[in-house]
């Protein structure tokens, strides 16, 4: 039974009747580990910087030092910082780079078990953009990557192994050529795993290596020559006729091939 008290307490004239909802409230790891990244990636700590160590986190804080040590991890496994052992040693600012976008795309391909198709689809749609900045931007360093990736293409004796890795090579150099360090990100972790999906002989016979080292060659040239249009063209050509040979033997998806012009 209520009482009288209670019933005019609840009811009392003025008083606002208020409910709230369950509130989730961040660990304060979370808090720290949130702070310091806001800190790195605005440029406060530059690249090698050295965080305050362990114990003057804990002082200047006031956090436990399990506390401070769950938050440097955190950042530790997003690639913000690093850890050196010994006399020397510390907690050192790491700024996030091509690698970054790479480990974080190929995590996606993996977690969500990315159709092939789609993995050549979004190949189709880059990298002659890829090509066409390569064109405009390369520098002789750029040109010099490429010419020892097609060398190593050219090796029709080389294992397949090494036939897949030049491969790589040479489709990462163009996009590293293009200067975007977003789209050679995104490419690294696409060429990886569409080379890792055709990695067999059923595929790569010699005369896929002998067409795709001629297609690298072309390519090659009109990027050399700053020729953006060419570029794009003959890379085009490239990916669509390598989608519709892996869609000939997978069997995993349709692929429409445009004709050369």
């Amino acid at each position: 039974m209520t009482s009288a008290d209670d019933t005019s307490a609840e009811y009392a004239p003025g008083r606002a009747h208020l409910k709230l909802a369950p509130m989730e409230v961040p660990k304060a790891s979370d808090v720290l580990a949130n702070e310091l990244r806001e800190r790195i990636l605005n440029g406060e700590f530059e690249e090698g910087a050295a965080l305050p160590p362990e114990r003057e986190l804990v002082a200047q804080t006031r956090m436990s030092r399990a506390t401070v040590r769950e938050a440097l991890r955190i950042l530790q496994v997003q690639g913000l910082v690093r850890v050196k052992a010994g006399r020397a040693g510390g907690t050192f600012v790491q700024l996030p780079g091509r690698d970054a976008v790479a480990k974080s795309v190929s995590l996606l391909i993996r977690g969500q078990h990315v159709r092939l198709a789609a993995l050549l689809e979004t190949r189709e749609a880059i990298e002659p953009f890829c090509a066409r900045l390569a064109a405009r931007h390369r520098t002789d360093a750029d040109l010099a990557h490429l010419d020892e990736a097609n060398e190593a293409l050219a090796d029709e004796a080389g294992s397949l192994a090494k036939f897949l890795q030049a491969n790589v090579d040479w489709h990462l150099a163009v996009a590293t050529a293009s200067h975007n360090e977003l789209l050679a990100g995104l490419m690294t972790a696409l060429s990886r795993a569409i080379y890792t999906s055709t990695e067999n002989d059923r595929f790569v016979d010699e005369k896929v290596r002998r067409e795709t080292a001629r297609a690298h060659r072309s390519i090659t040239k009109a990027i050399r020559a700053q020729d953006a249009d060419a570029a794009v063209r003959r890379m085009e050509r490239h990916v669509y006729a390598y989608a519709s040979a892996v869609v000939k033997v997978e069997k995993r998806t349709e692929i429409s091939v445009p004709g050369d012009d």
